[in-house]
């Protein structure tokens, strides 16, 4: 591990960092520095191809070398930015003088470019590019570009890590419900024996229940804020009243970031939808609680046993052991992002009159449960791939309760209008003696019913009666 993992105060940084290195792409400081410069940017070109009258003669051919800028983004990069913001104290504003000093140096290359040949174009603008530098963060407010940069970060990592984790993830089960489709296994109610069922079934209950909530996420829309100091163009409307500045940030926002504008806010976002977009995070992390808790138990009770991996230990004092230790692992990385996510989504959409400072911070932790969710993933399929089936330990604990049959006699002679039959099989099965195939046969060849009636009723075991 390198001494920066080993020094890191968040394990997500640390101890993880190998299963979290790729959301630093979207949510580190560098990241989010990146991603300020790529809103910054666009919004420049698009000015720039409204066109603004005093942007209607800046040279085309200098958008892809723009763009170049946050496409080829470096660290150095965001250092000159944090060295200006040492200064500034403002880290948006930072932003801004570095896109400025790079005009400067984009004036300078064109100059040179082509061995002393610029093109026509850059050559006609090369000497005057200094009056374009105004119109960068032109009308804007910090938010402006903060809502935005933040959900463009959020709605990329869901698509670029998160979502494709989760694919693999269902893809894991949806193999498993296949390849025990048939196994017959004992369910529990209440922690008691009940009715059987099929392991795969089982299994499938979470393909299902992730699927519908991940369909329910991939819809929430990714929204940002867009519209100068309180939301209302103040700024742009008061330069250029005849433009349709709403219009204009609607198509902005929507096809150079491929987010839903919010309409109408103060200066900052309303963080609604985010607030959504993490509500229902959580409910996907609350049915991968629930699947963890349920495989652990099923290696409990040795329905599974776990592949052993040669040098591993499971205890530092029982050399037995093999510990289910990744399911753990992901139950408590799961309880974390939920108790992060509750906080974002509870805090973020409040905010005193116009705005407030409180959602800044808070902002800046909005990779902080992904990467615990990204963890969780990890280690819950690790620990589904550790699995190999003990179909013994399963037939041995259906063979021993024969108990759980009594409900499909029971629901046999109500169909047959057998006097009180739920009561009948209540009086056999709570004696408090062990309920075996002898017992159920034995009670069964007793009843006044046809022998069509109990050749059905012969028929039935606790590896038969499994339903659909």
């Amino acid at each position: 591990m390198q001494l920066d993992a080993l020094t890191a105060i968040s394990p997500v940084d640390g101890r993880y960092r190998g299963k979290t290195e790729s959301l630093a792409e979207y949510f580190s400081e560098y990241a989010l520095i990146r991603y300020r410069v790529r809103v910054e940017v666009e919004y420049f070109i698009a000015l720039c191809e409204m066109p603004l009258p005093e942007l209607a003669t800046f040279p085309t051919d200098l958008f892809p070398r723009l763009r170049a800028i946050y496409e080829q983004f470096t660290e150095q990069d965001a250092q000159r930015i944090k060295d200006i913001e040492s200064v500034t104290n403002h880290d948006v504003k930072a932003v801004e003088y570095f896109l400025k000093e790079k005009f400067d140096e984009l004036q300078d290359a064109s100059a040179g470019s082509e061995v002393g040949h610029p093109s026509p174009t850059v050559a006609r603008q090369e000497a005057t590019l200094e009056p374009y530098k105004e119109f960068i963060h032109f009308g804007l407010t910090s938010q402006d570009i903060n809502n935005t940069s933040v959900p463009l970060s959020i709605r990329e990592a869901m698509e670029h890590v998160y979502f494709p984790l989760m694919d693999e993830l269902i893809a894991q089960l949806e193999t498993y419900a296949t390849e025990w489709a048939d196994v017959a296994m004992l369910a529990r109610t209440h922690g008691q024996p009940a009715s059987p069922t099929r392991l795969g079934k089982e299994v499938m209950v979470f393909v299902y229940r992730l699927r519908r909530q991940i369909e329910m996420l991939r819809a929430t829309p990714v929204t940002a804020k867009f519209g100068g100091a309180t939301g209302n163009y103040n700024a742009h409307h008061v330069a250029y009243p005849a433009i349709d500045w709403k219009t204009f940030g609607n198509r902005f926002v929507s096809e150079r970031l491929g987010l839903d504008r919010e309409e109408y806010t103060t200066q900052i976002s309303n963080y609604d939808m985010l607030g959504a977009l993490f509500d229902a995070m959580k409910r996907v992390n609350t049915i991968l609680i629930d699947l963890d808790r349920d495989f652990w138990q099923y290696v409990s009770m040795e329905y599974f046993r776990q592949r052993i991996k040669a040098g591993e230990v499971g205890s530092s004092a029982m050399p037995h052991k093999v510990n289910p230790i990744d399911f753990e692992n992901s139950e408590g990385n799961l309880g974390i992002a939920n108790a992060i996510l509750a906080h974002l989504s509870q805090k973020l959409p409040v905010s005193r009159l116009q705005r407030d400072l409180t959602d800044s911070t808070v902002l800046r932790n909005v990779g902080v449960p992904l990467g615990h969710m990204v963890i969780s993933i990890q280690s819950t399929l690790k620990g589904l791939r550790k699995l190999v089936l003990n179909e013994p330990a399963i037939r041995r604990d259906l063979d021993n309760c024969w108990a759980v049959v009594a409900e499909a006699v029971q629901t046999i002679l109500r169909r047959e209008g057998y006097p009180h039959p739920y009561e009948a099989l209540k009086a056999l099965t709570r004696t408090g003696r062990p309920i075996d195939e002898e017992t159920i046969k034995t009670f069964i060849e007793e009843l006044n019913v046809g022998e069509s009636v109990k050749d059905e009723l012969r028929a039935i075991t606790p590896h038969t009666y499994t339903g659909i």
